[in-house]
């Protein structure tokens, strides 16, 4: 299994543009009902939806939801992969949709104060949580601020939360300009460093420079391939020629390294 790290996001009112979204090179197309669609055109939306997630897609289909009526028309369908739940604030608020959904996994988005404090208890909410993301536009006005860096905190927050309850690392919420190429990948960079792994995008000219960022660098996959290729000739920490030490912690950090240059899924 490829280890994903673009999010493509489409208007679920816009069935031509899930298709276009469905060929680009995204390793997930999320659907939207939910911001993208007014609410005079959600119920056209939730149809051809349903209509397109009759039948099994070439990759992986995502929903973020917007009603119960969503859940209950979709779950099921052969060509659904997952729900993405907005506004989740509450372990509870999981728990329900998983009732309702069952055997769908689920991806909850944090986009409140009180989202990032029950971070945790969210993520181990339900077996059917996958991964945990945050939502950033909603974040920075519930918290009333401006400059992006006022949002590390709770990004490591939920960094931390899915780490702990052995989930993936979250990908980064979406870089709304995307006419700024050479933002968006310093932005992805910055995320990167933070632990973040891949980034939700709005527009298919986003991926490839999300993905460029995200994967390894020639110098970090030769470091890697040097910190294997020691554990391999013994156990415990051992000395690498320039007399850095390595661990298993260290060993295990490369071989996710390696499994993502070759975007294989890495073991965990």
């Amino acid at each position: 299994m490829t280890t994903p790290l673009t999010y493509l996001y489409a208007p679920g009112d816009r069935p031509e543009v899930v298709r276009k979204a469905i060929a680009s090179r995204a390793d997930v197309v999320i659907v939207d009902l939910e911001d993208a669609v007014s609410p005079d055109r959600r119920k056209y939306a939730l149809a051809a939806t349903a209509e397109l997630l009759t039948a099994h897609q070439p990759l992986p289909v995502h929903v973020r939801i917007n009603s119960p009526e969503d859940i209950e028309t979709l779950t099921g369908l052969p060509g659904l992969g997952a729900f993405r739940v907005p506004k989740v604030a509450h372990a509870t608020d999981i728990r329900r949709i998983a009732e309702l959904a069952p055997g769908v996994p689920l991806h909850p988005l944090l986009e409140s104060a009180l989202a990032i404090e029950h971070a945790y208890a969210i993520a181990t909410a339900h077996p059917a949580v996958r991964g945990v993301s945050i939502g950033e536009a909603d974040l920075r006005a519930d918290l009333g601020v401006r400059d992006g860096s006022s949002l590390d905190w709770p990004r490591m927050r939920i960094v931390v939360a899915a780490r702990a309850a052995g989930l993936p690392p979250p990908p980064q919420s979406v870089f709304p300009d995307i006419r700024d190429l050479d933002a968006l990948y310093a932005s992805c960079a910055h995320g990167r460093a933070q632990g973040f792994l891949g980034r939700a995008a709005i527009h298919p000219r986003q991926l490839p420079v999300i993905e460029r960022a995200f994967r390894p660098t020639p110098g970090e996959i030769e470091a890697a391939e040097q910190i294997v290729a020691a554990a391999s000739a013994g156990e415990g920490a051992l000395a690498l020629p320039d007399g850095r030490f390595v661990d298993a912690a260290i060993v295990a950090a490369a071989r996710r390294t390696l499994a993502l240059a070759h975007r294989e899924d890495p073991s965990p």
